[in-house]
């Protein structure tokens, strides 16, 4: 099978899961990103094993998982803001864990194990303030408004780097990355924006617009992030989960820095 089909196949599968979880229900949703929660959070522990640190690979997922829960809760009035007390102790424990393993780096380790769940967990838990912007009903719209937007930016970006490409956007990092992409990327998905006004109505087109710049540009400075953080490692993906498109990690590398901002502009705007 080639490369080109592997990766439309993959890419099919991803969407049809993707999609068809977020707009099922509530209750889907959470089974979604809590499973990209742990597969990425998994991968990303991973990687730094290969330089030999060694972060609290189980602890450090189950604390991610009960932060998105934990958000998802409090975001249907479940519970109070005090459920987020209980972050305190999770976070303490990270250390006294870290007294009983005898590290080499254990501070070093420490810090791997939180930046997983800051990294990861914490931004991906803005997507319950998504779903459940309107109120208390579940509203899938803006979650796969925001998911069109970063998937648009990314294929539309990658066609122009591919045919028009010659001006490096940050060649140290990501040599394949063209300005020419990035900027026609930008403009495109404007237009795309636009489609997804007429579809979503809950944002006016001029919004739609704004966010899908805002997603271009922080998102690819989550991907040139993630990328930085695999070349240190010397990792071409973070996994092989996707096959033709690397990890979980590669697949939301931008969504960690743009879906919180995405969901404090929609704040801004209410």
């Amino acid at each position: 099978m080639s490369n080109l089909v592997q990766r439309t196949i993959t890419g099919i599968i991803f969407l049809v899961v993707v999609i068809g979880a977020i707009a099922f229900n509530k209750f889907s949703f959470f089974i979604l990103f809590e499973l990209i929660i742990v597969g990425a959070m998994y991968e990303f522990y991973t990687l730094a094993e290969k330089k030999k640190f060694k972060p609290q690979k189980i602890y450090g997922i189950l604390t991610g998982v009960l932060l998105f829960a934990a958000n998802y809760f409090y975001a249907q009035n479940i519970v109070s803001a005090n459920v987020f007390i209980g972050i305190i102790p999770l976070i303490i424990s990270v250390f006294i864990i870290e007294l009983y393993r005898k590290s080499e780096y254990a501070f070093v380790d420490i810090g791997f194990t939180l930046l997983g769940v800051l990294y990861i967990a914490a931004p991906l838990a803005f997507a319950n303030y998504l779903v459940f912007f309107s109120g208390l009903s579940y509203n899938w719209q803006l979650l796969l408004g925001f998911f069109f937007l970063t998937w648009s930016f990314d294929t539309l970006a990658y066609v122009f780097g591919v045919s028009f490409g010659k001006h490096r956007l940050f060649e140290r990092i990501s040599p394949k990355k063209t300005w020419e992409g990035f900027i026609g990327g930008l403009i495109s998905s404007v237009g795309i924006a636009y489609v997804i006004s007429l579809f979503f109505t809950q944002l006016h087109f001029i919004h739609w617009a704004i966010l899908a710049l805002l997603i271009g540009v922080f998102g690819t400075y989550g991907d040139l992030a993630e990328s930085s953080f695999k070349r240190n490692i010397d990792e071409k993906d973070s996994g092989s989960i996707l096959p033709g498109h690397g990890g979980i990690l590669d697949r939301f590398d931008a969504v960690f820095f743009t879906l919180p901002l995405f969901y404090l502009y929609l704040h801004f705007i209410q």
